[in-house]
């Protein structure tokens, strides 16, 4: 087989030790932080040894007979989030568990930040909440505004791993935590879970400038591991990138993980991009697997058309209108999750596979 070269030489190189400290220690500008400036200074010292060696997992577990090579030492962060989503996935699977659906609030902004109320698309998550729920529906919302407002919250960037070879990107995936460059924290590892649990999800999002707001498209981003990735890191040596290279060559199957849920969005703007956003959301839902509840679960809306930015809480407050159409998206995702389950829906959906499956 022919040999595939990669393709190197646009990484920096590794930061300097001065240039290290100063980028670590812009964590401990406060003049409190002074008193233990001998605390700090011994911490970063074991900081620029992980960075140095590049201890990105320095916690391991031997994969297990799961796996393509039993005696591959497996993130031990990667492997706890693995565990939740093959529970979660029994769950969704179990015929006799209680459907559930996960509402996303896509907006960034809420009142316990920088804009000091909030956002519209929040109280549409609500209506959507309340609908569902009526339904004898479990609701599971997913408020993304918390990666502006809450410490220490993030949603790290994808590395497009995927674009150097499918079997690279890793389902979950196994970018984060990288503890060596201090990229922690990651809220993905609980989302994926999440998103494996429901039965359907329903996506509340305004428009920013033309495009899903930062915090959502991180979101969807890092969830293009569900769609093609790869379960078996061992299979390309962790982050391998010949291995995973020759093993895309071979034939690989592009797994659809979540593929079977149902979806319903909500859009909302106030001058432009509504219909470009919706249209793409849908898109991506569908090319995941997901199953669209219908015209009805599909909106885009504008609130306050040119109106001033001030007075569009009092908007909607008047565009009964609206509120009863974000109702009947949760009404039909609702509808479409109980045909769903009792295989119904299935049964008039034509088998047919990909001949491009990516």
């Amino acid at each position: 087989m022919k040999t595939i070269p990669i393709r190197t030489g646009q990484a920096p190189p590794p930061l300097e030790r001065a240039a290290f400290s100063a980028r670590y220690r812009a964590s401990f500008v406060d003049p409190a932080f002074r008193v233990e400036d001998g605390a700090i200074e011994r911490l970063e010292d074991i900081a620029w040894q992980a960075y140095a060696e590049g201890r990105k997992a320095p916690v391991t577990h031997k994969a297990g007979q799961a796996y393509a090579d039993p005696d591959y030492e497996l993130s031990a962060d990667w492997l706890a989030t693995k565990q939740r989503l093959d529970v979660a996935q029994q769950h969704w699977a179990d015929a006799g568990s209680t459907s559930r659906v996960l509402v996303i609030c896509g907006s960034a902004r809420n009142d316990g930040t920088c804009p000091g109320e909030m956002s519209k698309s929040f109280r549409l998550t609500g209506l959507v909440r309340e609908e569902l729920a009526r339904s004898e529906i479990e609701v599971d919302v997913l408020d993304l505004s918390l990666v502006t407002s809450d410490y220490g919250r993030h949603i790290h960037p994808c590395k497009a791993c995927a674009s150097t070879a499918m079997p690279l990107c890793h389902w979950p995936c196994s970018c984060y935590p990288n503890h060596a460059m201090n990229q922690t924290n990651d809220w993905m590892a609980e989302i994926y879970e999440r998103w494996t649990a429901a039965h359907a999800v329903v996506i509340v999002s305004p428009v920013y400038w033309y495009q899903s707001p930062s915090p959502l498209k991180l979101m969807i981003d890092r969830l293009v591991c569900a769609d093609g990735g790869n379960p078996d890191p061992t299979t390309t040596g962790g982050k391998k990138a010949a291995m995973a290279k020759a093993l895309e060559i071979q034939g690989w199957d592009y797994p659809q993980h979540l593929a079977g849920r149902a979806y319903g969005l909500v859009v909302h703007g106030d001058v432009a991009g509504i219909e470009g956003s919706r249209r793409a959301l849908s898109d991506w839902l569908d090319w995941m697997g997901f199953i669209d509840a219908g015209a009805q679960a599909r909106l885009d809306r504008f609130i306050g058309y040119f109106e001033p930015y001030a007075t569009s809480h009092d908007t909607l407050d008047h565009d009964t209108v609206f509120q009863e159409e974000t109702r009947n998206v949760a009404r039909a995702v609702a509808h479409t999750v109980g045909e769903l389950r009792a295989g119904r829906l299935q049964a008039v959906q034509p088998r047919l596979s990909r001949p491009r499956p990516k």
